[in-house]
């Protein structure tokens, strides 16, 4: 946007000369105390510009915002409809007054509150957005980052105006250019030492030096004194290296310098520095550290000599003006003057009062306390800042931190104030609102400039809700926190609050529940007891074994009751019973007596919290979680875990269950600590054998809470068609309102309507009584508008209802419940929005008339049961008992979506699963002769119909794959030798995972990616013992349509779960029953429904032991013109609309294959139909030729590019990119862009978007290249009518998009003979991985031998396989360590192995496979098969010799693999053919 100018003149006229569809107005006015005078002018201004706009047929909105310190909102863009009432209002427009003036807050509150869709804005909808500053002065704060996010947004910027203690860490370059400076360096940080004051509570230093990779000389807790320092600085040694890796720098000094471990005192509001001295350009991205170094706080003071990047150091530093200069390092004093100067300023204080009912008498005394501490503070100098918020049920702001400027004004307005008064007291919720409206730059906080944040709690009483999460959320924003109380308060509860150390190491809790982050009825619980069965243990089981006796005894078991589990573990956990095995005290605790100790090693206390709650507080296994049942895990442990805890101890905190950690002294503490709930919740005994002192205490944690109600969300149709019912909607809500406990906060309530855009009536924090909510029902007004979204109104709730600031419970396990109220079918898509919902955990009825769509209100809603019909509006009483009575029974099964279409199924993929436990013993021969005679009606052949077959009970065993038989005959002799193989329990979801993983794979011998129908037909007998949702989930992403058999031992509702639909679920009362159902079977697999392919299909090889890359016709594609519409193309629009024409003319679209759309852009974007807006040829040609030029000025491309990938490339636009349909943009353009184009053309190839630029000779050829996937796809014309020309280049381009390879292979094995032989054949073993050199260390062949033949055996254990390939993942197969993925080089990673891995490899290998990795494992004897083969990219690329001394006898078939390898095309770009990454990752354990 144009700069600031003095006195610059704007026309309200020019406003008449752009025909545009409409614009929203927003004028940012200067009302400070300078203003005044001026202020009629303003007002006049304003008024002569208004009359300009055409507002009262809905094209433009205007909004007025004045803003001194803070800013005020006079109007919205959605308050007024005509310009009578806009400019009446301005008439009578009053100046605000105050001082300073921040214009950044005001620019910064503008993004987030006036150009948004509640407050009226359409930018959503492409409706161009103008904000007109009108100022005065200078503004007091930076403008730069709102200015730059406004400008993000899209938004049209005009400027007219008139006349403490500091933690310092020092961070070197070290690198081979800095030699010769070093010393003066060294000098420099001895002089600024020289002039602190260091000490273990002053300021504390640290040193850290970088090249390649950066290494800490000593940390801010290494010394304490001045001295110390100094001596350690003048022994500085220069490190050398090379490249400079500044941004990996920044990055290692946020994550292991300024930390509480090392010495940083952040979370207690120390100020943070970091001062940089750089001689060069760094080598990778400084952008990304470097703002996180700022949000955490750090001022970045850069000094760079005139070999440093002045514009890297700008970014790098806190402000632009912290980036110093000098010629050379020896030149250093001449800026230590300036350093000096930047001191912190003050402080940003908040008093936050408890104003509850209780503390009505001791308010008096609170409001003298805050004035004697605000007597004390320096505020007339702008070093202090003070705010005021009084709390009860929530919180009420007396003034923010930028509302006065003089202590004066602080102690009137605090004399002044008055009890607030209200219950309960909810302390959490009231330090959740400081964070997110308090502790912000628009409220007054100076925390990004590093100014200390100190919080100042007066309690006098518990609080009703939780405290933890939202007081270490302000702590880990840098909040100090002291916490006050009476003797009312809970003292524990305020330790937890404050920063205070001593706080966080108490060891007991006797009442924690009433501290939990639910409040549920507790007349019921589900406890699960995790024991330590480790070898460690042996001696102490059965100490734990009686404990385990003595709690049970205390519960009151029974199936409406309290629940039991017991889970022992060591190396990885099995589960003596689940929480639905026994229904009565009696069996559980005969359960518990015959505990056998299970042994084994090491202790991996990690892998079991995980699987205890992958499979144990589960739905299938008797966790009543989403009941709102609380969840407790009481952990007994010996020793020291060997594997990570942290990710599965949040995650269990996460899904709301309460950890009791205790342990022995052989126990690691602070591991406990970690993994309970709380702290304080970490017990500690000598022995198992005291086991019985902490009984009391933990008994007292079980006491009993009322349960927590609802939070009801009511969406409604708020569309043109519903005017006439909308009466009759409002009425259903107040009846339903009726029926609810809102006044002692049980349930909660909100409303929110919707047509185009959704707009929220009130929130479910808003009203606290019945009667409020009812009221605002009453006065409801119809919103109107079209057409009517419905998925847009999901996915708002998703992100701006059912969340923590809104004021909904589900963290806390509160039950969620939405009521859609609609009247007609949606325009755009539900699936995912809906889908989104239930994965969160909301339970959504679906109520709609006749003109509704009954099968996507079926879609939207948990269960089809929940979607209800009235004729008309009018008939809601008639539904509501039965909604109530489904509400009031809170049963949240969510059921997976899945589109269908219709395929060819001339041929199948067909998987039988059959249950081969103890239970089918007898009935299994009958599973065998149905399985035959349905094969016997299939037309087996290796390009027709193909069958598995797999049995299961514990775990699954295939009889034979996809491939293995390619005759009906070869199919049936094998089905009829099938034997029973028994077993239990019945693990049916390990089953179906086995299945999606192991069988329905290409390597197996399916034919899913190449469009061929995927089956899976199970015949089971009996309830599944783990969790069939996610696997049967996966399954039907997959698209395998999933057909269940079940016998009247089975869970009916279980079938339907794991059916493709629940009308797939077939009965039988025996397995002998079988033949009935054959005939409904026979039609179904007769037209199958699948979900099209997620993935690009692959074209089938000819052998197995062929390798190669292999172009395939497209199953059809997404394409989007991107038309450059500014001024200086009008004459060569006529030639790009032809040619879109001639393109669109090749697409096959009445199919339904291609889809088009078009946007046209200067200055901001037009959509001129999306990729769902026309289906024939006929319609876009149309469209096409009618288009007209846009015009507009400057050309922001990168605006655009940002603009594609939020609303175009989008599931409610029409792209088909989660299905796997390739999306390619066309863009045209005839100029420089003006803004950036590198992230928003970065961020649409991160969506797999293919992108061709063609370009003028006006255009910027560098740019084009930079925008496109490869440079060789942006293409260059003189003029727009010398198109056709490269319209048979693009076309070929385009037609070549899908790009894949056949991952079959046959066993290759790894090339490294003249380094393998000259190590020992088994030797120490990987703790974790170290890089010998990157990708772009070497360029020549000669210096990686060099290197190779230098590797020396690095030893360690033991062998950490899966952390090693997450670090190959996360640091060597990267941009900055010269990876090529991004341009479509194919990545390779080979693997020598000598072992079994100690840790867990799946998540890691399967994130290589997702980054497009091939992944070839070598291992000797040693190693273990399995492992190898998940690792691998296929499990034929799993490779094995006897020796590593074996290796040269598999070189050959290595090289032939490396020269034609196979690889999926990435999902950023296709492969460009002829090169190839090979890395070579080592495990340093040989």
């Amino acid at each position: 946007s144009p700069p600031i100018r003095q006195g610059q003149h704007v026309d309200p006229a020019k406003w008449r000369k752009r025909k545009a569809p409409g614009k929203d107005v927003v004028f940012l006015l200067d009302g400070s105390d300078s203003t005044r005078s001026g202020f009629p002018a303003m007002r006049d201004f304003v008024q002569r510009v208004v009359e300009t706009l055409s507002v009262d047929d809905n094209k433009d909105r205007v909004s007025v915002v004045q803003y001194s310190r803070d800013p005020a909102v006079q109007f919205y863009l959605n308050t007024y409809t005509t310009k009578a009432e806009i400019l009446d209002t301005v008439r009578g427009l009053r100046h605000k007054g105050g001082r300073p003036l921040n214009t950044g807050a005001a620019l910064q509150y503008l993004g987030d509150n006036v150009f948004t869709a509640s407050a009226g804005s359409r930018r959503p909808e492409g409706v161009p957005q103008v904000l007109i500053l009108l100022s005065g002065g200078r503004s007091f704060d930076s403008v730069d980052a709102p200015a730059s996010a406004l400008k993000q947004l899209g938004v049209l910027i005009f400027a007219i105006g008139t006349r403490s203690a500091d933690n310092i860490v020092f961070l070197l370059d070290g690198s081979d250019s800095t030699r010769y400076g070093f010393p003066a360096m060294r000098e420099f940080v001895e002089r600024v030492v020289e002039k602190l004051n260091v000490g273990q509570n002053k300021d504390r230093v640290s040193v850290v030096q970088y090249s390649r990779d950066a290494e800490v000389n000593f940390y801010l807790n290494t010394y304490t004194t001045r001295e110390d320092v100094l001596d350690s600085v003048r022994g500085l040694k220069h490190r050398g290296g090379r490249p400079l890796n500044t941004g990996a720098a920044l990055q290692y000094v946020r994550d292991n310098v300024f930390t509480n471990s090392s010495g940083s005192r952040r979370l207690q509001g120390v100020p943070q520095m970091l001062i940089l001295l750089n001689g060069g350009r760094s080598f990778d991205n400084v952008d990304t550290p470097a703002s996180a170094l700022k949000q955490q706080g750090v001022v970045v003071i850069g000094i760079g000599t005139r070999g440093s990047d002045k514009s890297e150091l700008q970014k790098i530093s806190y402000d632009p003006s912290y980036a110093l200069s000098v010629t050379e390092f020896t030149d250093l004093p001449s800026v230590q003057e300036q350093l000096s100067s930047r001191k912190a300023p003050g402080k940003d204080v908040v008093f936050l009062l408890d104003g509850s009912d209780s503390t009505r008498s001791g308010f008096p005394a609170m409001r003298d306390f805050v004035q004697r501490v605000v007597e004390t503070l320096s505020v007339d100098d702008n070093k202090d800042r003070v705010s005021v918020v009084q709390y009860s049920r929530d919180p009420a702001v007396q003034f923010y931190l930028n509302t006065y400027t003089t202590k004066a004004e602080i102690l009137d307005t605090v004399r002044g104030l008055r009890h607030k008064g209200g219950r309960p007291l909810n302390t959490g919720a009231a330090l959740q609102y400081l964070g997110d409206n308090v502790f912000t730059a628009s409220a007054g906080s100076r925390r990004p400039e590093g100014v200390p944040q100190v919080l100042i709690l007066l309690s006098g009483g518990r609080s009703f809700d939780s405290v933890d999460a939202p007081a270490s959320a302000l702590k880990q924003l840098g909040v100090l926190i002291f916490a006050i109380g009476t003797r009312s308060a809970d003292s524990r509860q305020l330790q937890e609050i404050s920063n205070d150390p001593i706080a966080q190491s108490l060891k007991r809790c006797l009442f924690f529940l009433s501290s939990c982050l639910f409040s549920v009825d507790t007349a019921k619980k589900d406890i699960v007891f995790l024991l330590d069965g480790s070898d460690s243990t042996r001696y102490g089981f059965p100490a734990m074994r009686e404990f385990v006796e003595r709690v049970v005894e205390k519960l009151n078991v029974g199936q409406n009751k309290d629940r039991v589990s017991v889970v022992q573990y060591s190396r990885d956990a099995e589960v003596n019973f689940y929480l639905n095995t026994y229904t009565t005290r009696e069996d559980v605790l005969d359960s518990v007596r015959g505990l056998k100790h299970r042994g084994g090693r090491p202790l991996n206390t990690g892998a079991a919290l995980q699987y205890v709650r992958d499979n144990v507080f589960t739905n299938s296994s008797g966790s009543r979680r989403l009941q709102g049942v609380p969840q407790m895990l009481i952990l007994l442990n010996g020793g020291r875990s060997f594997d990570n805890v942290d990710t599965p101890a949040s995650a269990l905190k996460q899904q709301g269950v309460v950890v009791i950690g205790i342990g022995t002294r052989g126990s690691d503490k602070s591991e406990l600590q970690k993994i309970s709930y709380d702290p304080s919740y970490a017990l500690s005994v000598t022995e198992f054998t005291d086991l019985p002192s902490v009984q009391e205490q933990l008994s007292s944690v079980m006491m009993e809470r009322k349960a927590p109600g609802k939070d009801v969300v009511f969406l409604l149709d708020g569309s043109d068609s519903t005017r006439s019912g909308f009466p009759a909607m409002r009425d259903f809500v107040q009846r339903v309102v009726e029926t609810l406990s809102v006044d002692d906060n049980k349930d909660r309530v909100s409303v929110v309507q919707y047509s185009r855009d959704p707009a929220v009536q009130f929130y479910l924090n808003t009203y606290t009584t019945k009667a409020e909510i009812l009221d605002t029902v009453r006065g409801l007004r119809h919103k109107g508008g079209r057409p009517l979204n419905t998925g847009a109104a999901l996915q708002y709730l998703g992100d701006n209802v059912f969340t923590a600031s809104a004021g909904s419970r589900r963290p806390e396990g509160v039950p969620q419940v939405l009521i859609l109220l609609s009247g007609g079918r949606s325009f755009d898509s539900v699936d995912a929005p809906a889908s989104a919902l239930k994965q969160l955990g909301v339970l959504i009825f679906a109520i709609g008339t006749r003109s509704a769509d009954s099968r996507q209100l079926q879609e939207i809603s948990n269960d089809p049961s929940y979607a209800l019909s009235v004729s008309e509006f009018t008939d809601l009483p008639s539904v509501q008992q039965q909604l109530q009575s489904s509400v009031e029974a809170v049963v949240i099964d969510a059921s997976p979506e899945s589109p269908t279409v219709t395929v060819d199924t001339a041929k199948k993929d067909i998987v039988f699963l059959l249950d081969g436990s103890d239970s089918t013993r007898y009935g299994f021969p009958a599973m065998r002769e149905f399985v035959e005679r349905v094969v016997e009606k299939l037309n087996v052949g290796q390009n027709k119909d193909r069958v598995s077959v797999v049995q299961y009970s514990r775990d699954a065993e295939v009889n034979f794959y996809l491939n293995t038989y390619t005759t009906r005959e070869d199919v049936l002799d094998s089905v009829r030798g099938l034997k029973h193989r028994g077993g239990r329990p019945l693990n049916t979801g390990a089953a179906l995972q086995y299945v999606r993983d192991n069988v329905f794979t290409n390597s197996s011998g399916s034919r899913r990616l190449q469009g061929v129908p995927q089956m899976l037909i199970l015949l089971n007998g009996g309830r599944s013992f783990d969790n069939v949702d996610t696997p049967a989930s996966a399954l039907k992403q997959q698209g395998v349509v999933v057909i269940g058999i079940g016998t009247r031992g089975s869970d009916k509702s279980e079938l339907q779960k794991i059916s493709y639909d629940p009308s797939y679920a077939l009965s039988v009362t025996e397995f002998t029953d079988l033949p009935s159902v054959q005939e409904q079977l026979s039609s179904v697999m007769s037209t199958v429904p699948v979900r099209a392919p997620s993935v690009t299909p692959i074209v089938p090889g000819k052998k197995v032991t062929d390798f190669y890359l292999q172009k395939r016709k497209a199953p059809g594609k997404d394409v989007v013109f991107l038309l450059d519409g500014s001024d200086s193309t009008r004459s060569g629009f006529p030639a790009m609309r032809d040619f879109v024409q001639r393109v669109v003319e090749t697409l096959s679209v009445d199919d339904n294959k291609d889809r088009v759309s078009v946007v046209q852009y200067s200055r901001d974007p037009a959509v001129q139909f999306y990729l769902n807006t026309y289906t024939t040829k006929a319609e876009i040609l149309d469209t096409v030729r009618g288009l007209r030029h846009k015009g507009g000025r400057p050309l922001n491309t990168g605006a655009a590019l940002q603009y594609l990938g939020d609303n175009v490339f989008t599931a409610s636009a029409g792209s088909r990119r989660p299905e796997g349909v390739p999306q390619v943009l066309i863009l045209l353009s005839g100029g420089r862009s003006f803004d950036s184009v590198d992230a928003p053309a970065s961020a649409l190839k991160q969506l797999g978007v293919l992108i061709f630029a063609i370009g003028t000779r006006s255009a910027d050829s560098r740019q084009l290249q930079e925008i496109s996937n490869d440079p060789s796809y942006a293409l260059s014309v003189s003029e727009f009518t010398d198109l056709p020309s490269v319209q048979q280049q693009l076309q070929s381009s385009v037609e070549a998009v899908v790009i894949d390879a056949s991952p079959e292979s046959p066993t290759v094995t790894g090339m490294l003979t003249s380094t393998a032989s000259c190590w020992p054949e088994r030797l120490p073993d990987l703790r974790d991985a170290e890089v010998n050199f990157y990708l772009n260390t070497y360029t020549t062949r000669e210096d990686v031998l060099d290197s190779v033949r230098g590797l020396k055996h690095r030893g360690g254990r033991p062998l950490n396989t899966g952390a090693a390939l997450q670090y190959v993942r996360d640091n060597v197969f990267t941009n900055s360590s010269g990876s090529r993925r991004l341009q479509g080089v194919p990545q390779m990673l080979i693997l020598l192995n000598g072992g079994r891995s100690f840790d867990n490899v799946d998540t890691p290998a399967s994130a290589l496979k997702q980054q497009g990795v091939v992944v070839i494992g070598i291992g000797t004897r040693g190693s273990d098969k399995s492992e190898l083969q998940k690792i691998s990219y296929d499990p034929s690329y799993a490779l094995s010799v006897t020796e590593f001394t074996d290796l040269p006898s598999v070189q050959e078939q290595l090289s032939s693999v490396m020269s034609t390898v196979p690889v999926r095309a990435p999902s950023v770009t296709p492969i460009v053919p002829g090169k190839k990454v090979t890395d070579f990752y080592l495990p340093k354990a040989w």
